[in-house]
């Protein structure tokens, strides 16, 4: 069944997710919607803090920051939230399979509200979707599937926009400025992973690459937020040219940072995305996850992934108390793919 053309002008609220590397994946719904739908408006529920990444989203056209933290229910919030958003949106798509992430929209007596169908919140929705995760076996392509018509979403082999996030190159001459920075090709570093320590790297590699690094003429920049700096210190100290930014940036600043790096090293994490959103190389690390799941939405990576038998478990923390899945990844596979690539660009000129 074909979708009825767009309406011009069309008003969209799309409620977005609570994660970093999620945000940045929802671009590519945004990017959908826009293209299916010219002259339509967008607008994102969103947590406060994610407004510095929608910002540089050029298909957002508002933000509704959502003053609620993150697992709270935040019944006035919502309430308020909705109040402002009564009669400005022809219809809302929600992208959290949460009840409360659909209230927000039913609240707003918004006409059409779209969604997979979850956690008993059949009344909120009038768009139900049924998740199949056979064939939308992506968190990317879950999003995506909820701009088009079920028919669509159910064949599966939908277009993926990827994302594409605006760098603000005034903004990294201030960073390169306030934090001693170099004019050195830099690569970066994000040690940290919010799921927790079975998607996270030793920092003991994390530390050895960078000496490595640093040794080849190479700046250091660790990246993440404020519970990342004592990992970044594990890894910085006593070594000259590695920057600890660890809860030193915003993460406006860290889009700039990353789109300066040659490459980075990453665990699965929002900073990979991020990364990826703004085409520069990457070195992605996984563990208990699995990159056919939250690839890196960009032709610029190498997926570095043991692949034994354990894993991906999607725990946590390792259920057998090795995690050999990242123990056993070394330094030195890294550096070696690092390497490969930045011969490969010399090679071409």
């Amino acid at each position: 069944m074909a979708e009825a053309p767009g309406k011009s002008g069309e008003r969209i609220l799309v409620v977005g997710p609570s994660w970093v590397g999620d945000m940045v994946m929802a671009q590519s719904l945004l990017m959908t919607l826009k293209a299916r739908h010219p002259g339509c408006h967008i607008g994102v529920v969103a947590p406060a803090w994610s407004t510095p990444i929608l910002e540089r989203m050029e298909q957002v056209d508002e933000v509704a920051s959502l003053e609620a933290g993150h697992g709270e229910f935040g019944w006035r919030a919502r309430r308020a939230l909705a109040r402002s958003l009564k009669g400005r949106f022809d219809r809302a798509i929600v992208l959290p399979r949460s009840w409360k992430s659909a209230l927000v929209p039913w609240l707003a007596g918004i006409p059409r509200r779209t969604g997979f169908i979850g956690e008993q919140r059949y009344v909120l929705l009038n768009d139900r979707r049924t998740l199949d995760k056979r064939v939308l076996d992506q968190t990317v392509k879950r999003f995506v599937a909820l701009g088009v018509t079920p028919d669509q979403a159910a064949v599966g082999d939908l277009a993926i926009p990827r994302p594409c996030l605006a760098v603000d190159h005034d903004n990294l001459i201030e960073l390169r400025l306030a934090h001693g920075l170099s004019s050195r090709p830099a690569i970066g570093m994000m040690p940290g992973a919010e799921y927790g320590p079975a998607k996270q790297w030793p920092l003991a590699h994390f530390r050895e690459l960078a000496g490595r690094l640093v040794a080849e003429g190479y700046e250091v920049r660790i990246l993440g937020g404020p519970k990342d700096q004592p990992a970044g210190e594990v890894i910085s100290e006593g070594l000259s040219r590695v920057h600890n930014l660890c809860g030193k940036t915003r993460l406006a600043d860290a889009v700039d940072l990353l789109a300066d790096c040659r490459q980075v090293v990453t665990n699965d994490s929002g900073l990979m995305h991020v990364a990826a959103a703004v085409g520069t190389r990457i070195q992605a690390i996984y563990g208990s996850s699995s990159p056919a799941y939250t690839p890196p939405l960009t032709d610029n990576a190498e997926i570095h992934t043991l692949a034994l038998s354990c894993s991906p478990c999607f725990q946590r923390t390792c259920p057998l108390g090795h995690t050999n899945c990242l123990n056993q990844l070394s330094p030195q596979r890294v550096l070696s793919a690092m390497q490969a690539w930045q011969r490969d660009v010399l090679a071409r000129g």
